[in-house]
């Protein structure tokens, strides 16, 4: 099990990236292995990584596409992942992760993509070209995923 945390709409905070790994620390048990931090002008967003399917360094999050124009913190498990990923050879993988494969699959088939993930998840995928923050979980809210509105 990994954590994630993340605050939308940044502007009026003196330090977001600080409050962000503050709310990490918070998950420290839900993620020994790891930690990384991503914060912008409308967005910043924090993980606490638990390795299992890749352990190597290149899976840590956030996880960024190629073109770096979206960011994924991802807790869960792609049951079909495997799958997936051989629809989206035309993809250059550089992860045996499955959270790689939600990067790919959200750039090919766009927000439709979550029809076809099957397993438990939370994540929240961050598109900076179009300042869009997708918050996500699976469809029998397995794994916690908690939003708060101020």
């Amino acid at each position: 099990m990994c954590g994630i945390s993340g605050i939308y709409g940044v502007e009026n905070l003196d330090d977001p990236g600080a409050i962000v790994r503050k709310m990490c620390d918070t998950l420290a048990h839900r993620g020994p292995d790891a930690s990384g931090y991503f914060t912008d002008d409308i967005v910043a967003l924090g993980h606490r990584r638990l390795s299992i399917i890749d352990t190597s360094a290149a899976a840590n999050q956030p996880f960024y596409s190629a073109d770096n124009h979206l960011v994924l913190v991802y807790n869960g498990e792609l049951y079909n992942y495997v799958e997936l990923k051989e629809q989206l050879s035309d993809f250059n993988f550089t992860t045996s992760c499955d959270t790689e494969v939600v990067i790919a699959a959200y750039q090919k088939w766009g927000i439709d993509f979550l029809e076809k993930l099957n397993g438990m998840f939370g994540f929240a995928l961050y598109d900076k070209n179009s300042d869009e923050l997708y918050i996500v979980r699976d469809r029998l809210g397995i794994k916690p995923l908690y939003v708060s509105q101020k």
